[in-house]
C-alpha cells in the first residue's frame, strides 16, 4: 500500500514484536479522530458519474484520489462492504482515510460516509482489513453477533519524514458504517517505516494476520485470541518476484474446482518490480496449519497479465467452500497520479470488476488461480448482436446509442484441431472511435504458441513513458479443442478473461473521444471449428442514483 512514498531505507523491524498490553473494554476514551474542516463526517461525499471516462460498473470514488481496496467483508444481511484508501482532499495520493461503499450485488454501489479518520495531522490510515467478530472474542460486542473490527496500519509522517508504521484496530457497533478507535492502540507497535497492510482471517479457534515487512521481503504471520493481543508465529520470506517491496498480503482458503477440497493461497503485491513495470500481484498456492504457510513450489504466479491490477483483496465472510470473491485496484503506481481523469473529471482510479476465484490443477503448469467476473446479471442490458456459426468473416457492432458506453462480449470456439491449424489463424477484436480513429485491439493466434495480445497504443488521450501499451500471454488451446474469451469494456477500462478466467488482464485507457464501435473478425478458421459470438450492452450502475444534474449524493442515513 502506498509504496511509492515509502522508497526509503527501512528501519529495523522486530520479527518478534512485543505484544501490546491488554486493555479491557469498558469506558476508556478512544483516541479522538483528526478531521480537517474540508472533510465531511457523517455524510457521504457527492460525485458526478457522467464523465466520458467515468466507469459505469467498475467502482470509482465520488471525487478525488482512491487506491487500494481495504477491509472488504460481506455481512449477515448479504451486504458487501468495500473500504478503500482515499485522499479526501486531493487528486493525488496522500492524507489517507478509509472511504466506504456498500452493495447488494457488487455492481450497484452506494457511497457511504468516510469510515476511518487519522488520529492526528501527521498520521495516515493505511491499508488493512475488517472482520465480523461473531463470537465477541474482542469483548467489544457483549450484546451482538454482528460487530465489526477493522485492522489497519497507522503510518506516521512527523514533519513529512517517514516514521513508524504500527497496527491499530477500531470497532463498529453498526455493522461497519462508523468506527471507534481502540483506546489501546497500537495493538502491534513498531519502530519500522516499512511494516504494513494487515489482512486478518479466522482459523479454527484463533485469528490470523498476514502483514508485510515490506522491504525485507517477508510476510509475517501473527495469531491472536481477541484481535488485541498478537503473537508473531512465522515468516514467509524471499519467494517469487521481489520487486522493491512486498505489500498488501492476502491469505485465503480457496476451493479446488470440481472437487470438495480446498487449498490455501497467499497473494502478495509487489511495487515496483512487475514484469511490465510498476505494480502487480503474485500468488502462491500452498498449505496452512494455523501458524505456518508452505507453498507448493517456488513458482511466481502472476494474477493478471495486464498492467492495472494491484493490491487485490478477498472478501471476508464468504461461505466456506464457495468461490473466493475479490476486487483489486485497477491502476499502476507508475502513472496513477497523472492520469487525465483528475484534471478532466475530478477523480482518479477505479476498482476492477468483482471476481470469483478458484483453483485448478492444470497439465504441465500445475496450480492456477482462475478469475471470472462475478455474476453480471444485475447490469446486463440488451443483446446487441449474436452469431452462433461465425466463420471467416467480420462482425460489426455500433453501440453509440448505449447510454453507459459499456459492453460485454463473449466468444466461444470449439472444434479446433491443434495439429493441423495454421499458425496464422486468428480471432481479433477492435474497439474504436469513428470520430477520432482511436482504438483498442486484441487477438488470439490459434496455431503456434497460442499467444493472445492486447494493444492500447491506439488510444491517444494519455501519454507517459511508463504507460506500457502492449501486453501478451500464452493461452494454450484446451485438449478438447476449445477456447473462449469474455471482454468487458467500461468507458476507460477493459478487462478480458480467457478460457473461463484461466488467464485475465486489466488495462485502463484514456481516449479523447468515446469508443463506440466493436469489430470482431476471424481468419484461417478450419471447417471443423464453430465460433459463437454474443454482444450485450451493460446498464449503468450509477444512473438510477443520479439527480437531474448527474450528481450522486450517496447514503445520507449512514445505515
Amino acid at each position: 500500500m502506498f509504496g511509492f512514498r515509502l522508497i526509503i531505507s527501512a528501519s529495523l523491524i522486530y520479527h518478534s514484536l512485543a505484544q501490546s498490553s491488554a486493555i479491557l473494554v469498558g469506558t476508556p476514551s478512544p483516541t479522538p479522530n483528526y478531521v480537517e474542516s474540508s472533510v465531511p463526517t457523517g455524510t457521504p461525499i457527492a460525485g458526478n458519474y457522467t464523465g466520458s471516462l467515468r466507469p459505469q460498473i467498475h467502482y470509482s470514488p465520488p471525487t478525488n484520489f482512491m487506491n487500494d481496496p481495504n477491509g472488504m467483508f460481506v455481512d449477515n444481511n448479504g451486504t458487501w462492504h468495500l473500504y478503500y484508501q482515499y485522499d479526501a482532499t486531493g487528486i493525488v495520493a496522500g492524507n489517507q482515510h478509509w472511504g466506504h461503499a456498500t452493495s447488494q450485488d457488487l455492481y450497484h454501489w452506494v457511497n457511504q460516509p468516510i469510515a476511518l479518520f487519522p488520529p492526528n495531522n501527521y498520521t495516515y490510515v493505511f491499508s488493512g482489513s475488517a472482520v465480523v467478530d461473531v463470537n465477541n472474542t474482542s469483548g467489544f460486542f457483549p450484546n451482538q453477533t454482528n460487530g465489526v473490527v477493522a485492522i489497519y496500519t497507522l503510518a506516521e509522517y512527523p514533519g513529512g519524514v517517514a516514521g513508524p508504521q504500527q497496527q491499530a484496530i477500531a470497532y463498529s457497533y453498526d455493522s461497519g458504517y462508523s468506527f471507534i478507535p481502540y483506546a489501546g492502540n497500537p495493538v502491534i507497535p513498531s519502530t519500522s517505516s516499512q511494516f504494513r497492510d494487515p489482512k486478518v482471517i479466522w482459523y479454527g479457534d484463533h485469528w490470523v494476520m498476514v502483514i508485510a515487512y515490506a522491504q525485507e521481503f517477508a510476510i509475517g504471520f501473527f495469531t491472536s485470541p481477541d484481535l488485541k493481543d498478537w503473537t508473531h508465529a512465522s515468516n514467509f520470506s524471499y519467494h517469487g518476484l521481489l520487486g522493491l517491496q512486498y505489500e498488501c498480503p492476502n491469505l485465503v482458503e480457496m476451493p479446488i474446482n470440481g472437487t470438495s477440497e480446498t487449498k490455501w493461497v497467499l497473494q502478495i503485491s509487489i511495487n515496483p518490480g512487475a514484469p511490465l513495470g510498476g505494480s502487480i500481484a503474485e500468488y502462491f498456492p500452498g498449505d496452512f496449519n494455523g501458524t505456518h504457510f508452505q507453498a507448493v513450489d517456488a513458482v511466481a504466479r502472476i494474477a493478471d497479465f495486464g498492467k492495472d491490477n494491484y493490491a487485490g483483496q478477498f472478501f471476508y465472510g464468504t461461505p466456506a467452500g464457495q468461490d473466493a470473491v475479490s476486487i483489486a485496484w485497477a491502476s499502476n503506481w507508475q502513472y496513477t497520479q497523472i492520469t487525465p481523469t483528475g484534471p478532466k473529471e475530478g477523480w482518479r482510479s477505479s476498482m476492477s470488476l468483482p471476481r470469483r476465484n478458484f483453483l485448478v490443477n492444470t497439465t504441465r503448469v500445475g496450480w492456477d488461480m482462475v478469475s471470472t467476473p462475478y455474476d453480471m446479471t444485475p447490469v446486463i442490458g440488451d443483446e446487441l448482436a449474436s452469431n452462433s456459426s461465425f466463420g471467416n468473416g467480420t462482425l460489426f457492432v455500433d453501440y453509440r446509442e448505449v447510454e453507459s458506453n459499456a459492453l460485454r462480449f463473449q466468444v466461444d470456439v470449439s472444434g479446433i484441431n491443434s495439429s493441423t491449424i495454421s499458425g496464422s489463424a486468428t480471432l481479433n477484436f477492435t474497439i474504436r472511435s469513428p470520430v477520432s480513429n482511436e482504438y483498442l485491439e486484441g487477438g488470439f493466434y490459434f496455431g503456434g504458441d497460442n499467444p493472445f495480445f492486447l494493444n492500447r497504443g491506439g488510444v491517444r488521450g494519455f501519454d507517459n513513458v511508463f504507460f506500457t501499451d502492449k501486453f501478451s500471454t500464452t493461452n494454450l488451446i484446451k485438449g478438447d479443442g476449445t477456447w473462449s474469451l469474455v471482454g468487458v469494456i467500461d468507458r476507460s477500462i477493459l478487462e478480458v478473461f480467457l478460457d473461463g478466467g484461466e488467464r485475465s488482464a486489466t488495462t485502463t485507457f484514456f481516449s479523447n473521444e468515446p469508443l463506440t464501435q466493436l469489430i470482431v473478425s476471424a481468419a484461417g478458421v478450419q471447417e471443423s471449428m464453430t465460433i459463437a459470438i454474443t454482444v450485450y450492452a451493460i446498464n449503468s450502475a450509477w444512473s438510477e442514483q443520479a439527480n437531474a444534474q448527474g450528481t450522486v449524493v450517496g447514503n445520507v442515513t449512514s445505515s
